[in-house]
């Protein structure tokens, strides 16, 4: 008796190991967790790669109102420039969260001296100025945001803040041309 029932459990095993139905369906299962975390982490870089292109346009666009001295002609505040700079991210960004930085350095490229507003914690700091020159001077125009990101949980972390998020930034530096008041 218990020969056959060890035969009829060989036999039971046979047949469970070449039936192949199902198999599919648990290999995805194994594999689909990875596919997908990868799959938000191409998204997500993808969006971090346009919303600083979307920054960086925005940045050289209203640069250009310092450049040409109408900023400085129309006495623009920071406050002023930021909303310029704001009206042209609408689409992907909230203004609360767009810090600028406008600084001079006079007429010689060899005072730019440009700063990390990140620190040692990886905290953003925001010791933002305005100042955008007169005629001839050197400006360096920046502007900040700090992006969220949601993938950085399942292993791809592109977060270079503390709380998952990522400083995005651009820079306009260029000499103000010979504008008159």
């Amino acid at each position: 008796m218990m020969s056959l029932l060890l035969s009829r459990a060989v036999l039971l095993a046979r047949r469970f190991s070449r039936n192949r139905r199902g198999s599919a369906a648990i290999e995805f299962a194994m594999i689909a967790p990875i596919f997908i975390a990868l799959l938000f982490a191409i998204i997500e870089t993808a969006f971090v790669f346009l919303a600083s292109q979307v920054l960086e346009t925005a940045v050289q666009d209203s640069a250009r109102l310092i450049l040409t001295g109408q900023a400085q002609a129309a006495s623009y505040t920071q406050s002023q420039f930021k909303t310029d700079l704001c009206n042209r991210l609408k689409a992907l960004f909230s203004c609360d969260g767009v810090y600028v930085d406008v600084q001079s350095y006079g007429s010689d490229f060899s005072t730019v001296s440009i700063t990390t507003p990140i620190d040692s914690s990886k905290n953003f700091v925001n010791t933002m100025k305005y100042s955008p020159g007169a005629a001839g001077d050197i400006v360096v125009v920046r502007a900040f945001y700090q992006w969220p990101l949601f993938v950085t949980g399942l292993g791809w972390n592109i977060a270079n803040l503390a709380d998952s998020k990522r400083l995005l930034s651009a820079t306009a530096a260029f000499r103000n041309e010979p504008y008159s008041n």
